[in-house]
């Protein structure tokens, strides 16, 4: 499988999961289709306001987005090179009454056993409604 496959796959799973999240029971370890893919002892994730999450931090995250937002993507566009695969999306989101629509591009960093290690996402968006930004509380950036 080429690593651009694997990236594909991650962002297929996290379509699937984020959908199940709002069936009862969905804990952290639901995402463990999703941790197949990623080296979960050395990984680290900076999202859109350059917070740094480890592989736990990243999945509580998830978990407390994922239960109550809604999110689709459509592909773009997927360039390899190396050990680094970039993802162009354009993603929507819903939580509660407020929506927005993104450009993201998502690099994703692996190791020799193929494992992502990685991911820095960059957005381009409007300006965000103050209350989306309190699902950020405690996030330290």
């Amino acid at each position: 499988m080429t690593l651009s496959a694997t990236v594909l796959d991650y962002s297929a799973l996290m379509k699937r999961l984020v959908d199940e999240a709002k069936q009862p029971g969905f804990t952290t370890e639901s995402w463990s289709p999703l941790a197949d893919l990623i080296d979960t002892a050395n990984f680290v994730r900076v999202g859109n306001f350059k917070e740094v999450m480890n592989w736990a931090e990243y999945v509580s995250f998830l978990t407390n987005w994922a239960t109550s937002s809604e999110w689709d993507s459509s592909f773009k566009r997927v360039t390899e090179v190396g050990n680094v695969v970039f993802l162009e999306l354009e993603e929507r989101s819903r939580i509660g009454e407020f929506s927005n629509s993104v450009n993201s591009l998502s690099v994703y960093e692996f190791d020799t056993a193929g494992k992502i290690t990685r991911i820095d996402v960059y957005l381009q968006m409007a300006l965000p409604d103050p209350d989306m930004l309190a699902s950020y509380e405690g996030v330290e950036i």
